[in-house]
């Protein structure tokens, strides 16, 4: 029964075959134990980058591009997967990079593990659903338990909120420098919070994140206004305007076409030469409605007319043309000025200020900076770096620290790390469980051994004797000493809330749920079956040998 099912027994009955040729089934424990597989590969692939000791992961796409990072959700996007159930690990490190940012890694092992101890379980002959019902229940628990260990934060809590960016970038590769982008990320920060209904509200948008290489990755700057990658596109423009007086025009600076076919006939050179004085005439006019406004610097999203540039010029006006849409949102917020479709509609009212708007060479190419906002509600992390490989890692640290510390302001709460939160939670679980009871008690039990693999990967990341590390960790916790978790540079259990080794707790409560969901949805599936006609170059999906049972994840 290659394709699963049968007609009634008996001499001369056909089989029914209700899959197509090529199809692979797999069902009950095999294919469980297939799905748990792909998804442990996974969780092993990251696992060694965790912490600030982590290891990197050099990754060659099939053009050649290098990506050299420790990031989980970047490796994770980078490798080609293509095992259903692994798939959905990915999902996990997706959703946690767009709803926190950090601790992508975290998730994807936390989900790892709890598979490996279910799998483990479902060998002693335990159901799945009850291993869901405990993972279930301890989830619960953890989440009550994040919640009363939660400590407050606010945004005038600078220092706490400078630690947080620095544990987000810590590992990235942008040691030296973290102290530094710490507080160029908290600075972006409070510029464009909000504050709404007594709650802080952030839209991490308002934080443009522009890169250039050259230079060296302290020379990283926030600039209290925008950075666009253009240029002044005419010689004769000014190329700094101090009190710049910004227009944002949505429509072209450029004599329009007919919206219908029209046809125009010139029977002398007269009409010819009237003609092209009209259009030049119209130009002037759109460059007159300007002047009037008082405006000295027009950021255009569309074209602009070389003649009506060569206007704009003469009345000592700067102009930047074909701005992506995103930069002139960002433009008026940080301005204040409005953007206006109809430029013969533009008024003194409409305009934007900034302080000074200059164009400057950054990394051998010219960039427009839009600067001294008088109360920007957006502005622009510059990051440099020597190289390609070194702006990119920065960038994605900057990134993190960006939604780390967005994210513990938004929830309000933080944790602490070095694996502290993880054993004080696995305590709180075990104690928990035997209120339960039952068989579901060996789930929950589990569940708080997954959590502990954080710190376990931490010691040995630390070159330490993992399970000895563990031990002393948890007998720190029965004392009270509930924030004691792993120094990894001094190999040693030290106080993570003196070390200022601090988590928002969001980034946890977002890790454990989806962790346990993803981990629940592998355990619910009995029965895989992956369509025919897979067939590639090399007979990929052929059967058993094909991509997904070989293990090429």
């Amino acid at each position: 029964m290659a394709n699963g099912m049968s007609g009634a027994g008996g001499l001369g009955v056909q089989p029914i075959l209700i899959l197509p040729e090529g199809a692979i089934r797999q069902t009950g424990r095999e294919a469980q134990k297939a799905n748990i597989n792909a998804a442990i590969a996974i969780s092993d692939a990251v696992k060694t980058t965790l912490g600030p000791r982590g290891m990197d992961k050099m990754l060659v796409d099939s053009v050649g591009d290098i990506t050299i990072t420790n990031d989980g959700a970047t490796i994770l996007k980078e490798m080609e997967i293509q095992h259903p159930a692994a798939k959905m690990m990915v999902e996990i490190a997706k959703s946690q990079e767009e709803e926190v940012g950090d601790g992508t890694t975290t998730a994807v092992v936390y989900a790892g593990e709890m598979l490996r101890r279910a799998s483990d379980l479902m060998d002693q002959g335990i159901h799945p659903t009850t291993i869901i019902k405990g993972f279930r229940l301890a989830k619960d628990k953890a989440i009550e338990l994040l919640n009363n260990l939660s400590e407050k934060v606010t945004i005038d809590d600078e220092e706490i909120l400078i630690k947080i960016a620095e544990t987000s970038m810590t590992g990235k590769g942008i040691e030296a420098a973290k102290s530094k982008l710490a507080k160029v990320v908290v600075d972006a920060i409070k510029s464009v919070a909000k504050e709404e209904n007594g709650k802080i509200i952030i839209d991490t948008d308002d934080i443009k994140i522009e890169k250039k290489e050259g230079e060296k990755i302290e020379d990283t700057e926030l600039v209290k206004g925008i950075v666009i990658d253009k240029e002044v596109m005419h010689g004769a423009m000014p190329k700094v305007v101090k009190n710049a007086k910004i227009a944002l025009i949505e429509s072209s600076l450029e004599v329009h076409k007919t919206e219908t076919d029209a046809k125009i006939q010139i029977t002398s050179p007269d009409q010819l030469q009237a003609f092209i004085d009209q259009e030049a005439k119209m130009l002037k006019e759109m460059v007159e409605y300007i002047k009037k406004a008082s405006a000295n610097v027009v950021f255009c999203q569309k074209g602009i007319d070389d003649l009506a540039a060569h206007y704009l010029a003469k009345a000592g006006i700067m102009a930047v043309r074909r701005v992506k849409k995103s930069d002139m949102e960002k433009l008026a917020k940080a301005t204040g000025a409005n953007i206006i479709s109809e430029v013969k509609e533009i008024s003194e009212q409409d305009l934007g200020e900034a302080g000074l708007v200059e164009e400057r060479k950054v990394g051998g190419e010219k960039m427009i900076f839009v600067k001294e906002c008088k109360n920007p509600k957006s502005v622009t992390i510059l990051v440099r770096g020597g190289t390609e490989h070194v702006v990119d890692e920065a960038k994605r640290g900057i990134e993190d620290g960006v939604l780390g510390i967005a994210s513990a302001l938004e929830y309000g709460g933080v944790v602490y790390g070095g694996g502290s939160i993880e054993v004080e939670l696995a305590r709180g679980i075990r104690e928990y469980s035997e209120k339960v009871g039952g068989k579901e008690q060996l789930a929950i039990n589990a569940f708080a051994d997954a959590l502990e693999t954080i710190p376990r990967i931490l010691a040995e990341s630390a070159g330490k004797d993992a399970i000895e590390m563990l031990v002393n960790m948890k007998s720190e916790h029965e004392k009270g000493k509930k924030w004691i978790g792993v120094n990894v540079f001094k190999g040693e259990l030290q106080d993570m809330k003196e070390l200022g080794v601090v988590e928002p707790t969001k980034v946890k409560l977002q890790a454990i749920s989806s962790a346990t969901e993803v981990a629940e949805m592998i355990l619910r599936i009995d029965d895989t079956i992956i369509a025919g006609k897979l067939e590639k170059s090399g007979g990929k999906g052929e059967g058993p040998s094909g991509g997904y049972e070989g293990g090429e994840y």
